[in-house]
């Protein structure tokens, strides 16, 4: 697995974009702090009555500061999130490049909560990282050293009691934290996974709940993982309101002991009025810019969770079975030549031992109709599968003489292409969910495609390509949906075309018929691979190969 660490560094945006926030973060915070104390120094020194000349400075860094504490925010606002949210796009982007050579297979076994966890609210908690952990620890450090410093040269033993005050502060604000709100914070990522995970199986199979009536004991599960999200964030809450309030008693703390550590000095005269102002009223500032500290700890704990959730869903590299990006992209199909061979294929799944095939021998020529049948489970997807290399092969696969090993998966796949069992369709008009496949089509491309495939005059019934198929094809039925797919299939011009049971979820009595349709509008020159479990009317393909247990009954 990828490592959380290795997260966390890929989070923080490149130094020459965010020390502008840090600089600016400082700025602002020192401004705070030097504006009371400016201000604690005019107010007492002007009780004095002297000139008002020895006055002016001070007016004027009263509104130099006042001006600037503003000012250095908003350009620390500015530049913190424009410098985080490049950096979260950047991410993200890199997390979908990760798991794209993964999917379908190598994501198989994981919930498709964890991995939309992952790519939207586990990558939005690493924002925090530079805005909520980074920048305030770094200022508030540096203008805790910098107070520290200016109340010494007023009074050193109030310096020593301001710095004994924050690091018991920095202390017991943290470890309250930790004991408080800890299992919380870590606790709320994977419970909101959870909640994804209940949201989209109940969504996803409302119809099969609806039907055998589970659709309650499913909205019981979602009000479940939502009362424990709930519980977890209003613990988190109630932790960070403990710490605020435990900051604010210590900064009381502060002040108080910095009247006694004071006292001695005004009484022997060494200590001025105003300086007395200064060693007293800017501890107040400094813990009013040193409560971020216990608060960063606390968004700390909860940006690691989010790097390691993501972590764990993203492997550093992909499986063994699922076929390594070692090899670059050209763009280019890889000429079909005298077709595909299998030979001594073994193919196995991700986290399984045993080989879904093995020994496989299998060739397609161009232009070839071949039936592969076998029973539930005998092997049919699983080389379906390989044959578009989601699945890696062990042994020979050859296109037009060339190894698949010597090639990129993507340019395999414009080679050989896959209908699968279930296709994807778009919640968008027929128009682009066609596009996608040759984005240069144009409307009377489109038309033709469905035309061969049997569907013009269903797509003008409906008026036009701009019909809507709804969530994953809701709004069309089994047999339609297929024929879509095949139509996209057709305009992408695969040479080769493996179609995976294309009759499922179709009526008996329609199947032939659906059957005849597709491969009749597959163009002669193009070769099909049908993985079928039902029987092939007569004359639509030219040898049938059975599969069973794995390996190639006859040919």
């Amino acid at each position: 697995m990828t490592s959380a660490n290795a997260v966390l560094r890929g989070a923080m945006p490149p130094a020459r974009r965010f020390w502008w926030a840090l600089a600016a973060g400082f700025a602002s915070e020192a401004s705070a702090v030097a504006l009371l104390a400016v201000s604690a120094w005019l107010i007492v020194r002007a009780s004095e009555q002297p000139p008002v000349l020895y006055l002016s400075a001070a007016v004027v860094g009263v509104r130099f500061f006042a001006i600037s504490r503003a000012t250095f925010r908003y350009l620390e606002r500015l530049t913190g999130h424009d410098a985080a949210l490049r950096q979260l796009a950047a991410t993200r982007a890199d997390l979908v490049r990760r798991l794209i050579p993964l999917a379908p297979d190598g994501l198989a076994r994981t919930r498709r909560g964890s991995v939309l966890g992952a790519l939207v609210d586990d990558v939005d908690e690493l924002q925090n990282l530079p805005l909520r952990v980074v920048q305030p620890l770094a200022s508030s450090a540096l203008v805790a050293v910098g107070a520290v410093v200016l109340v010494a040269f007023v009074w050193w033993p109030a310096a020593l009691t301001l710095l004994a005050c924050l690091l018991v502060a920095a202390g017991v604000a943290t470890l309250w934290g930790w004991l408080s709100g800890a299992r919380a914070e870590r606790a709320i990522a994977p419970l909101r996974a959870e909640l994804a995970d209940a949201v989209l199986d109940h969504l996803g199979s409302l119809d099969v709940l609806v039907a055998y009536g589970a659709e309650e004991q499913s909205r019981e599960r979602i009000a479940r993982a939502d009362a424990a999200l709930r519980r977890a964030v209003v613990r988190r809450a109630g932790a960070q309101a403990g710490t605020a309030a435990l900051v604010s008693l210590l900064a009381g703390a502060a002040s108080i002991a910095a009247v006694l550590a004071a006292a001695p000095g005004t009484a022997s005269g060494a200590l001025t009025g105003p300086g007395l102002a200064v060693a007293v009223l800017v501890p107040m500032a400094v813990f009013e810019v040193f409560s971020a500290v216990p608060l960063a700890a606390s968004a700390w704990r909860g940006v690691r969770a989010s790097a390691e959730r993501i972590a764990d869903a993203v492997p550093a590299a992909p499986p063994a079975e699922v076929p390594a990006e070692t090899r670059p992209v050209t763009g280019g199909a890889p000429p079909l030549g005298d077709g595909i061979r299998l030979r001594g294929a073994d193919v196995r799944w991700p986290g399984t031992d045993a080989s879904a095939l093995r020994g496989v021998d299998l060739a397609v020529r161009p232009g070839e109709r071949v039936l592969v049948v076998g029973s539930s489970g005998a092997g049919k997807t699983t080389l379906a599968h390989a044959l578009v290399r989601f699945l890696e092969t062990d042994g020979t696969y050859d296109i037009g003489g060339r190894s698949v090993h010597d090639l990129a998966p993507d340019d395999v796949r414009l080679t050989v292409g896959l209908c699968e069992q279930h296709p994807m369709l778009f919640d968008e008009d027929i128009r682009q969910n066609l596009l996608f496949a040759r984005d240069t089509a144009t409307d009377a491309d489109l038309e033709a495609a469905l035309d061969r495939v049997g569907l013009g005059e269903w797509v003008r019934g409906r008026g036009g390509l701009g019909a809507r198929v709804g969530e994953r094809g809701a709004l069309v039925s089994g047999g339609q949906a297929q024929r879509i797919a095949l139509a996209r299939a057709l305009l992408r011009g695969f040479p080769v075309l493996v179609l995976d049971e294309p009759t499922a979820g179709v009526d008996p009595e329609a199947s032939d018929l659906l059957l005849a349709d597709l491969l009749g509008a597959v163009p002669d020159d193009r070769a099909v691979v049908l993985i079928s479990h039902v029987t092939v009317p007569d004359g639509l393909v030219d040898r049938v190969v059975q599969i069973d247990d794995g390996r190639v009954l006859s040919a």
